[in-house]
C-alpha cells in the first residue's frame, strides 16, 4: 500500500484506505478518502488489516449515519451476538466488565436513560448559564497569562486549559489536581502516540494498551476517594450530588450508581469534556486561519453567533467515529449487515456530505440549518455537554478576537496518532503583545 503522502498526490482508490492505520491521522484527516467512499461506497465494508485483523463496516454518508443514529439498539453502543458481552464504541472491543453495560457512553436504553436521569443535573441548559461569567472570567485567566509573550503552544497554553477548567469546576477537582486530569486524558485517548505512552516495563508492554489501561486505573482511584471526600465534605457540584443521587425508573424501581458505575463515569466526563472540545477549538483557530475572511468576520464584530458556533463544529469534527454493534441481520445503504458485524459511523465525513452542505469543505459561519453531527445525530446518546461545549467555543473565540486579533500560525500542526478523535497536540502561534486585562485581585 502507498505511503499516505504518497495518496495524497493522486487521486485514491477504494484500495488505498486504510482507516485503521493511526499514522495516517498523524499526517492529515483523510477527507480525499471520505469524498471517495460517499460518492462509491456510502457503507463499505473494510477489510481486515495488520491493525485490525476484522473486517468492519464503514458508514461515511450523513444519510445513512442518521440512519443508524435512529435505529435505536439495532445498532447497540454495547455489544452484540457472537462477542461474550464485550463490545462499546471504539474499533477494538473493551471487554465485558470493563466498560459495555457500565460506562453511560457504552450502554443501550433502558440502563441508558437511567444513567442520563442520574447526571443530566449538571448539565443542564440552566446550569450552563450559571457558569457563563466564571467561564468568561476564566477564558481571560487564560489569555493574561500569555498575552505578553507574543507566542505560545496553542493547544497546550490555550485550547486545553478552558474546557479542562470547565469540566473540573463541573465535577468539583480541586485547583491542586487539575493537572493530573490533562496527563490522564492524554495517555487515555492518545496512548498509541509515543508522545503520550508510558515507558515499558517488558515486551508485554510494547503496544498502546499498557498506557491506557494505567491512565484508567488511576482515574478510577482518583474517582473513589473524590467520592469519599465529597460524603464527609460535601460541595455544589456534580460529584457531591453524585454521591447520593437516586433515580426513580418507568417501572417505580429506586436506583442509584455503583462505586464502579461512578468511577467510570468519571472517566468518560474527564475525556468526553476535556478532549472534544480541546480539539475543537485547536481545529476551529487553523480553520479560520484557513478562511482568513471568516475570521475577519468575527474580529470585526467581535461576536461568535449560534450559526457561527454550529459551523465550527461541523468544520471541526472533533470525534472521528463512533463504532457499534449489529445485534440482528439488517440492511443499510443496500449492504447487507450481519448480527455480530463492527459498524463504524464516520462524523467528518457525513459533515462534509456535498449532499446536505453546499461547498462542504469552506468554513462559512453564516452557514444556516446546520445539523451537523458532531454530537451525534440525535436520539438517545445525544452529547449532555453539546450546550457547554458550545459555551466554550463561543467564549475562546470571542476572547481571541478582542484581545490576539492578529493571531497567525507559525508552523505546522502537531497531530495526535489516533484515529478515534481528531486531535491535535502543539499548534505554534504568534500575535502582537498585549498587557493583561485583570488586575491580581480579580484573577484570584
Amino acid at each position: 500500500m502507498a505511503s499516505p503522502a504518497d495518496q495524497t498526490l493522486s487521486a485514491p482508490t477504494l484500495s488505498d484506505i486504510d482507516l485503521t492505520n493511526p499514522d495516517v491521522f498523524a499526517e492529515r484527516m483523510p477527507h480525499d478518502w471520505f469524498d471517495l467512499l460517499r460518492r462509491e461506497a456510502p457503507v463499505w465494508q473494510h477489510p481486515p488489516t495488520d491493525e485490525h485483523p476484522e473486517p468492519f463496516w464503514v458508514v461515511s454518508s450523513f444519510e445513512h449515519i442518521s440512519e443508524a443514529h435512529r435505529s435505536g439498539t439495532l445498532f447497540s453502543h454495547q455489544t452484540g451476538p457472537g462477542r461474550d458481552g464485550a463490545g462499546g464504541i471504539a474499533l477494538n472491543d473493551i471487554a465485558d466488565g470493563r466498560g459495555p453495560g457500565l460506562q453511560m457512553v457504552m450502554t443501550d436504553p433502558p440502563q441508558h436513560t437511567r444513567y442520563r436521569k442520574l447526571v443530566n443535573t449538571g448539565f443542564t441548559p440552566r446550569m450552563v448559564r450559571r457558569m457563563e461569567e466564571v467561564m468568561r472570567l476564566r477564558t481571560n485567566i487564560i489569555l493574561d497569562r500569555i498575552c505578553e509573550q507574543g507566542s505560545a503552544d496553542f493547544v497546550l497554553d490555550v485550547a486545553a486549559e478552558l474546557p479542562l477548567m470547565a469540566i473540573a469546576d463541573i465535577i468539583g477537582v480541586p485547583d491542586e489536581d487539575r493537572e493530573q486530569l490533562l496527563d490522564w486524558s492524554n495517555r487515555t485517548i492518545g496512548g498509541s502516540d509515543p508522545e503520550y505512552q508510558d515507558e515499558p516495563t517488558g515486551e508485554e508492554d510494547s503496544d498502546h494498551s499498557a498506557t491506557y489501561e494505567s491512565a484508567m486505573i488511576e482515574m478510577a482511584f482518583y474517582a473513589h476517594g473524590l467520592t469519599d471526600q465529597k460524603r464527609t465534605q460535601p460541595e455544589d457540584d456534580l460529584w457531591t450530588v453524585l454521591t447520593t443521587a437516586t433515580v426513580t425508573l418507568d417501572d417505580g424501581t429506586v436506583t442509584e450508581l455503583t462505586d464502579l458505575e461512578r468511577d467510570l463515569f468519571f472517566t468518560l466526563l474527564l475525556v468526553a469534556g476535556n478532549e472534544t472540545t480541546r480539539n475543537a477549538i485547536s481545529l476551529g483557530l487553523m480553520g479560520f486561519m484557513d478562511h482568513p475572511d471568516q475570521w475577519a468576520t468575527v474580529v470585526e464584530t467581535g461576536e461568535m453567533t449560534d450559526d457561527a458556533v454550529d459551523e465550527i463544529l461541523r468544520y471541526t469534527s472533533p470525534v472521528n467515529y463512533f463504532r457499534r454493534t449489529a445485534t440482528a441481520d439488517t440492511e443499510l445503504g443496500g449492504q447487507q449487515i450481519r448480527a455480530g458485524d463492527k459498524v463504524t459511523l464516520w462524523y467528518p465525513s457525513g459533515n462534509r456530505d456535498e449532499k446536505v452542505y453546499d461547498d462542504p469543505h469552506r468554513l462559512d459561519l453564516t452557514r444556516t440549518d446546520n445539523h451537523h453531527l458532531a454530537f451525534g445525530a440525535g436520539g438517545a446518546h445525544f452529547c449532555l455537554g453539546a450546550n457547554l461545549a458550545k459555551l466554550e467555543l463561543k467564549l475562546i473565540f470571542e476572547g481571541l478576537a478582542a484581545r490576539l486579533p492578529d493571531i497567525t500560525i507559525t508552523g505546522p500542526a502537531d497531530r495526535l496518532r489516533m484515529n478515534f478523535v481528531n486531535g491535535i497536540k502543539h499548534l505554534p502561534v504568534e500575535f502582537t503583545p498585549s498587557q493583561p486585562v485583570l488586575t491580581a485581585s480579580s484573577a484570584g
